[in-house]
């Protein structure tokens, strides 16, 4: 066990990096934060917050002062007994200037009635209210994006096919998502000389940022989309394999635009894995470089692609105005591309191409270690739940400029284009490496709000010092994802900002977003998640398959409840139903009323007798299931206790995925002359308080 705080003097702060002067300066701030805390035995999370509260610690200092304090503070900390240690914590004055915070205050006392506190201490109990009545929840969110339909959903979520497991959303509803994200729009804040984008080439680290506004990106994007409708048919796949550069932005959207269906191929791909994707896809053609410009050098990408045989392929020069290479006979270079437009009697607007909600706008791959990798369609649900997740648990608002180096090969590409343009944020690129100090400068320049990363890219950031003298104190929420972080990395690259906070996020292609986050509603410790996502469900599987209590610490398998938006309900080259729900442990048909008034009844002492209805909400929805209970004389046990218990009960002895939504305690049940149940006025009772629930 190390040196407590309290026993770290100036001597120890001069081997860690600072000069004699600024050592006591830090050393008498360390003793007053400890003073304002109750002394040495004070809480060591208490302690942390007042000294990242006060700046104590500075992004210019030594990374070895930063680790001193750290751990001198968490020294004699019990991560057994209370969680790991905590270093952000969230403010209740900012909390309600978030933009769930701001949702919840809204209308969390009328969702949650006397519950509701603050954005919070109510952050959990507001989560699982999503999980409980997603249709409200994404009611919310649908405004909040200004997602623009062309013919308008039936309801949120229809469950009536029971084949589908995770019910049907937004049925009926017709849009272009494409659409939605080039539109101007008073909310969010959208304007036509808002910056969509802004970038610089790897080359150029001593220029200005280039900039491109809304109205600019759109009219590209439907230069792009006018010359695709000129020669493919609606439908068609068509591949990107390049790197994210302002153009791979613009065409797509332009493909999305247009009606087409893009196929992401990442540009660090072989011949033989382009090759299988294009065949899986059935791609029609495919978008490329001439060659990645990386570090002064030049790597050949079209030569790779053409020995996947694409049936054709469109060729963006990597500098220069035209492709500097030979090109085969039925490939055409960006610049005959664009000219192609001119015969076309639409080449000066584009009407975007209406679909119906499920239609496939992108086809992902997996990693494809074994055999074929699985395609994975993304339809217009997905792009609303990626953005609507950045929204909520990293804060993704108008006007933040949001950088995240990726591909659009990878889920994160999409992810984080539609993440920026369908909140209003900014889309920060950068043409080249992020390993180096270009990048850094890049972020410092562009004004970089929200700042993505990997664990390894974050790894060789610190161990080269390569961002030594860079200011990123505008960044006020990291994100990391794609592998298990490190505490220690995690700890310089917070301390660049003042300790704002690292949204760790956990999900998959298949679900277009995390199932697992972090939130700024809540405090965050390094390289740990800190709630499930909005509207996520699941539970901790034992070796068994048996279900953890909720609040009880375990290790197992996480199983995703199914009725998740967004997520993807079909695989175009395997059974869907064989990867996904073979041998989980799925609700088959309606448990009976019977098998859960019997859990029910034996849950707790207090019980006399229970009834168990379900009805489905006036606007349309998932059933609802209620528990009605009587006690026996002398108890008076609560209803949310009871819910409680109901709910354990049940998962843990007739099915993990079931919720108990309501428990009503009432005097007696409604019977008839023989005393059979009258579970008809009951479930009236019930549908009249869903209404009255749903005006609320």
């Amino acid at each position: 066990m190390g040196r407590g705080i309290s026993e770290v003097g100036v001597g120890e702060l001069v081997k860690a990096g600072l000069d004699l002067e600024e050592a006591k300066v830090v050393e008498r701030g360390l003793k007053d934060a400890i003073a304002g805390t109750g002394g040495g035995g004070s809480d060591p999370r208490e302690l942390w917050r007042q000294i990242t509260a006060r700046r104590l610690l500075r992004p210019s200092h030594p990374h070895k002062l930063h680790q001193l304090v750290y751990h001198s503070v968490y020294a004699h900390y019990d991560s057994s007994a209370n969680g790991p240690p905590l270093y952000c914590f969230p403010s209740l004055n900012q909390s309600k200037y978030t933009n769930l915070g701001r949702l919840m205050e809204t209308h969390g006392s009328k969702l949650l009635g006397a519950s509701y506190k603050d954005p919070i201490t109510s952050f959990s109990l507001f989560q699982k209210f999503t999980v409980q009545h997603p249709e409200v929840y994404w009611s919310f969110i649908l405004k909040e994006l200004s997602i623009q339909f062309r013919e308008v959903p039936n309801c949120i979520l229809d469950t009536s096919d029971k084949s589908k497991h995770g019910g049907t959303w937004l049925p009926g509803s017709v849009l272009n998502i494409a659409e939605c994200c080039l539109q101007a729009t008073n909310y969010p804040r959208k304007q036509d000389d808002s910056l969509a984008i802004v970038w610089r080439n790897e080359d150029c680290d001593d220029s200005h940022v280039n900039q491109m506004t809304l109205k600019e990106l759109r009219e590209q994007v439907m230069s792009v989309a006018s010359a695709l409708d000129a020669i493919f048919s609606k439908g068609d796949a068509i591949a990107i394999d390049m790197p994210m550069t302002v153009t791979a932005v613009i065409i797509y959207l332009a493909i999305v635009l247009s009606g087409f269906v893009v196929v992401s191929i990442a540009d660090s791909f072989a011949a033989k894995e382009i090759a299988t994707r294009l065949r899986v896809s059935r791609a029609k053609a495919i978008f490329t470089q001439d060659f990645i410009v990386r570090g002064g050098r030049k790597f050949p990408l079209y030569s790779r692609v053409v020995e996947a045989v694409p049936p054709k392929a469109i060729v963006i020069p990597a500098s220069g105005k035209d492709v500097d290479v030979q090109l085969r006979k039925q490939d055409l270079s960006w610049k005959h591309f664009l000219s192609s437009v001119d015969y076309h009697p639409r080449s000066n607007y584009f009407s975007p191409v209406y679909l119906p909600i499920d239609s496939t706008t992108n086809i992902l791959f997996s990693s494809g270690t074994t055999g074929d990798p699985k395609a994975i369609p993304w339809t217009q649900l997905s792009p609303i739940r990626c953005a609507a997740d950045s929204w909520a648990h990293v804060d993704v608002q108008s006007g933040d400029v949001l950088c995240w180096p990726t591909n659009l090969g990878w889920v994160m590409g999409p992810i984080l284009l539609y993440s920026c343009f369908l909140t209003g944020a900014t889309l920060a690129l950068y043409h080249g490496s992020p390993l180096g100090r270009g990048f850094g400068q890049f972020v410092q320049d562009a004004g970089v709000t929200i700042l993505g990363t990997v664990p390894s890219l974050v790894k060789a950031w610190k161990s080269t010092h390569c961002m030594e003298g860079l200011d990123w104190t505008k960044i006020r929420s990291f994100g990391s994802t794609g592998e298990a972080s490190n505490v220690d990395d995690d700890l310089w690259l917070s301390s660049r900002a003042y300790y704002k906070p690292i949204i760790e996020c956990c999900g998959g292609t298949e679900l277009a977003s995390s199932y697992i986050q972090g939130s700024l509603l809540q405090p965050q410790a390094f390289g740990t998640f800190s709630s499930a996502s909005m509207t996520t469900g699941f539970v901790i599987l034992d070796e068994h398959g048996v279900p953890y209590l909720d609040d009880q610490a375990c290790v197992g398998e996480v199983g995703l409840f199914p009725q998740y938006m967004g997520a993807t309900d079909r695989l175009l080259n395997a059974d869907h139903e064989e990867v996904y729900f073979k041998g989980m442990p799925m609700y088959k048909g309606m448990t009976s009323s019977v098998e859960i008034e019997r859990v029910c009844d034996q849950a707790n002492e207090s019980i006399m007798e229970t009834a168990a209805v379900s009805a489905a909400p006036a606007n349309g929805g998932p059933e609802q299931l209620a528990i009605f209970v009587v006690l026996k004389k002398g108890f008076n046990t609560q209803p949310d206790k009871l819910k409680m218990l109901f709910s354990r009960a049940i998962q843990r002895n007739l099915n993990p995925l079931f919720k108990v939504n309501f428990v009503k305690i009432v005097p007696e049940f409604p019977r008839t002359a023989s005393n059979k149940l009258l579970r008809r006025v009951l479930r009236d009772k019930l549908k009249h308080e869903l209404h009255v629930w749903s005006k609320m």
